[in-house]
């Protein structure tokens, strides 16, 4: 059996000091490590569906963010990798209508609130196109676990049918906001129709296809922070009692 890595970014920039935001070329060294230690790519769909056979990473991107489009896709399509976007289906349309919700709204109406800027329709049809994966990210990008039953349906539903009526294909996976989620929330994601669902979680639970742990990568994590990050026993340790939190 493999080992398998589901990493977590948001968005790439030369200058955004943003948590949320990793420079071109931290990307590229990290990606690159991933490369040389013999792991291949694969989107999130069809890794966490399949026992892997061999080293395989997913690299996913919350929030769909035009930098990921402008600056992450070339070192990746350099690398050989593919990736997945979860895309907060409220935004393409208007792309250059800044993104704002809880967490990223305090950089509007300053110096980067370009930055704030999301992949439109048409792009991310080219990304589709290319083989990368379109998932849902729900329409506004709520903390799911504070929404009413109807409203999560809503944010659940809307979201998947809008991304398979503008992108042409079907939409299966979903990254839930903040990492949010509870098992009334796993509960209304499988009824809503998806097969896989993508967390943020500090320490690790056990992987279910609609509650499946991911690495969050950050602008602070350094080569040396990374490594640890996407070592296997890391991983496994995050999993167990020994780790604080």
């Amino acid at each position: 059996m493999g080992d398998l890595l589901v990493l977590c970014y948001h968005a790439v920039s030369e200058r955004w000091p943003a948590q949320l935001s990793v420079t071109p070329q931290a990307f590229e060294r990290q990606l690159h490590l991933l490369s040389r230690s013999g792991f291949q790519g694969a989107t999130f769909d069809r890794a966490v569906s399949y026992t892997p056979v061999a080293r395989t990473v997913a690299v996913t991107f919350d929030d769909a963010y035009l930098s990921v489009l402008e600056l992450a896709r070339p070192i990746l399509d350099d690398v050989g990798f593919p990736a997945t976007v979860f895309v907060p289906t409220d935004y393409p349309a208007n792309p250059e209508r800044p993104m704002a919700w809880d967490g990223i709204d305090n950089w509007l109406d300053g110096p980067y609130e370009r930055e704030l800027r999301p992949i439109s329709w048409e792009q991310l049809g080219v990304l589709a196109d290319a083989g990368w994966e379109i998932g849902s990210h729900t329409c506004s990008h709520p903390s799911l676990t504070s929404l009413s039953d109807q409203d999560l349906a809503r944010e659940l539903i809307e979201s998947r049918t809008t991304l398979a009526e503008r992108l042409g294909r079907p939409c299966g996976t979903l990254a839930y906001p903040y990492g949010d989620h509870d098992e009334r929330v796993v509960e209304a994601t499988r009824v809503a129709g998806y097969v896989a669902a993508g967390t943020l979680p500090g320490r690790f639970p056990r992987p279910r296809r609609l509650a499946w742990p991911r690495v969050g990568i950050y602008h602070g994590d350094d080569e040396r922070r990374f490594r640890i990050k996407a070592w296997s026993a890391v991983r496994w340790l995050r999993g167990t009692r020994l780790w604080p939190g």
